[in-house]
């Protein structure tokens, strides 16, 4: 399934690209695909295609500052500066789409800004989240990870496979690791969100995830007040949507019907429901 649409928008005074697919705003939910330290739209690949055939919902995805072919982020970036696309970008971006149901999908970096957007606003638009392999702290094993991409990016190779997606990679790739290599962002620590979440959650993570160990999804199951799901995908890494997708995509579709239908349910608004019959597609 090809997009639908695509184009540039404007949020916190920088113009973004993102890609539609599926139904628009006006005629269903929208799964809002929110991407990683070094991802943009292109960078997921098939998923949202697929995610749009198999659930029947609308999927966006865009490209925050300075990846992909969005305006050049100005860096450096401040070391909050997940929470700031949370709660000052990440609503912009809904409104100028006209977003009025939503289940954000983040990724890492991305998984941050999904459940700080969750637990710092009350945006009655959320109706649930799936994080794929989330930060909530910082990790000494993950730390060491992004330093080593660091050598790598220096000792060349890298600039230029990025170069095929992003504008400005030496933007992307330092406006993200200059980040998180910043001795300030050692204690980092945005854990306290998840006291706050009002919305169900789908917490996914690659067993061998280098980035991350599974404790960031052990504290989401042990501090969300919401209902919480979780997926360990074994022989996966740090993006077990790409390296496993079929049980990823599986559990992805079948949480999104089941609590889109809920909620519709809940609120008198079943024109806006899928079919559960498309999840099957995704069936072993």
């Amino acid at each position: 399934m090809a997009p639908w649409g695509a184009g540039r928008l404007e949020a916190g005074g920088k113009m973004l690209d993102y890609a539609c697919w599926g139904p628009p705003p006006q005629q269903a939910p929208t799964l809002v695909m929110v991407h990683e330290g070094l991802g943009c739209v292109a960078l997921w690949r098939d998923v949202p295609a697929r995610l749009a055939a198999a659930t029947g919902l609308g999927v966006v995805a865009y490209s925050r500052a300075g990846y992909g072919q969005s305006d050049p982020a100005d860096l450096p970036r401040p070391l909050d500066y997940m929470t700031r696309e949370a709660i000052e970008i990440l609503p912009q971006v809904l409104d100028a789409l006209g977003i009025g149901s939503v289940v954000l999908i983040g990724h890492s970096d991305g998984a941050t800004i999904a459940a700080e957007f969750a637990g710092r606003l009350s945006d009655d638009r959320l109706r649930a989240l799936v994080l794929i392999a989330p930060h909530f702290f910082t990790e000494e094993t993950g730390l060491a990870e992004i330093a080593t991409a660091r050598d790598a990016y220096r000792a060349g190779g890298i600039r230029e496979r990025m170069s095929k997606y992003h504008r400005d990679p030496d933007n992307a790739f330092l406006g993200w690791n200059d980040a998180w290599l910043d001795e300030g962002f050692q204690p980092w620590n945005v854990a306290e969100v998840i006291d706050s979440w009002r919305v169900p959650c789908l917490a996914i993570q690659g067993a061998e995830d280098q980035y991350g160990s599974l404790a960031q999804i052990r504290e989401v199951e042990r501090r969300s007040p919401a209902p919480v799901e979780v997926l360990v995908v074994e022989g996966a890494r740090h993006a077990p949507h790409l390296e496993k997708p079929e049980p990823v995509l599986t559990a992805i579709t079948a949480f999104c019907i089941a609590r889109i239908t809920a909620a519709g349910s809940a609120s008198g608004n079943r024109e806006a429901n899928p079919d559960p019959d498309q999840v099957s597609q995704y069936n072993a």
